[in-house]
């Protein structure tokens, strides 16, 4: 079969520099690439172009460790990204460390078997990120990660938090500074210690919440340091996406986790109307795949986001605390 040549057309210097900066922008930026491939030019040279870039770049990074790490990762939303990460990872072919961080080593030991994949080993570390100390922990990790040999952080999940039930005034004072310690100080150091070792396609997700977008009464801590998360993950996001670094929010709303045992220590055992941490994970990966900012699976969800732009902070507040009640106990403990 012979296939007719198409005729020649004349090319400006112009177009040809276009043409070579879309080379040198699919190295670094994979994504993007394709599409500025195909509007430069949607010729079989361009797209060939593409392929030999695409797989320079997969032969150099290949050939770099590359660190998936998890907070949080005993149990809930944590235990799903990581056994959902390692399915992706194995059905792409790519090779990968887990990092996978909780307080309690039992349960990231029973993780640690549903996780294993052909290239995928695990690796377990038991210790409480709150706040600087925690902090200083993982950074020491990844010193020592350094002097071993060259390594990628090729996706960071921050999943590590908890909350509380009650008003301000009933709540314990330490366990509310300890939930910022938390949800606030060691999420905000982790970003920053990990980002040296991020480059184009790394990735970082942040679990917020949909207690975001509202100030809540009887959640008052809780929602302020959410909303702290959602604000500075946005911010994050401008500022390294031009380096090729997705960073993306997820804000659910009741999730099918432990959250309410913790935060009502025990007083609430199951949270109400809670939807499947599975799928709430697989759509926030689906997301951040896609490089969106943020993550909303539910209809409901997403309706309440959006209406919360039209509502008084004042009066929302107001209304979560006269008509929202959690059941709460004294010495709400930690999740993670």
């Amino acid at each position: 079969m012979v296939r007719e040549k198409a005729a020649p057309t004349a090319t400006s210097a112009h177009e040809a520099k276009d043409r070579f900066f879309v080379v040198i922008v699919a190295v670094f930026y994979r994504k993007s690439a394709r599409v500025l491939i195909r509007r430069a030019s949607p010729s079989p040279l361009s797209r060939g172009i593409f392929t030999f870039t695409e797989s320079v770049f997969h032969s150099i990074t290949s050939r770099i460790k590359q660190i998936v790490i998890i907070t949080g990762a005993s149990s809930g939303m944590g235990a799903e990204f990581a056994r959902q990460l390692a399915d992706e990872y194995s059905a792409k072919q790519e090779a990968a460390e887990f990092w996978l961080i909780a307080r309690t080593e039992k349960n990231l030991e029973r993780i640690a078997e549903d996780v294993k994949r052909d290239g995928i080993t695990v690796r377990l570390f038991p210790m409480d990120v709150k706040g600087m100390e925690g902090v200083r922990k993982l950074a020491m990790h990844l010193g020592v990660e350094s002097e071993v040999g060259d390594y990628r952080i090729a996706t960071l999940v921050n999943n590590a938090g908890f909350g509380t039930y009650g008003t301000f005034e009933d709540t314990n004072m330490m366990r509310q500074l300890d939930m910022i310690d938390v949800n606030c100080t060691a999420l905000t150091g982790i970003c920053g210690i990990c980002l040296p070792h991020m480059g184009a396609g790394s990735r970082i997700i942040n679990v917020a919440s949909l207690a975001s977008y509202l100030p809540l009464g009887n959640f008052a801590v809780y929602a302020a340091t959410k909303s702290y998360v959602l604000s500075f993950t946005l911010a994050l996001r401008a500022e390294v996406q031009d380096k090729g670094i997705s960073v993306t929010a997820l804000c659910p709303g009741p999730v099918s986790t432990n959250f309410a045992n913790v935060a009502s220590n025990g007083a609430r055992k199951e949270v109400r109307h809670g939807v499947s941490a599975k799928k709430t994970v697989a759509h926030c990966l689906r997301c951040a795949r896609k490089g969106k900012a943020t993550a909303i699976m539910a209809f409901k969800w997403k309706f309440k986001a959006f209406m919360s732009r039209f509502v008084s902070k004042t009066a929302g507040a107001r209304f979560t605390y006269l008509y929202c009640k959690r059941p709460s106990q004294p010495e709400a403990g930690i999740e993670g």
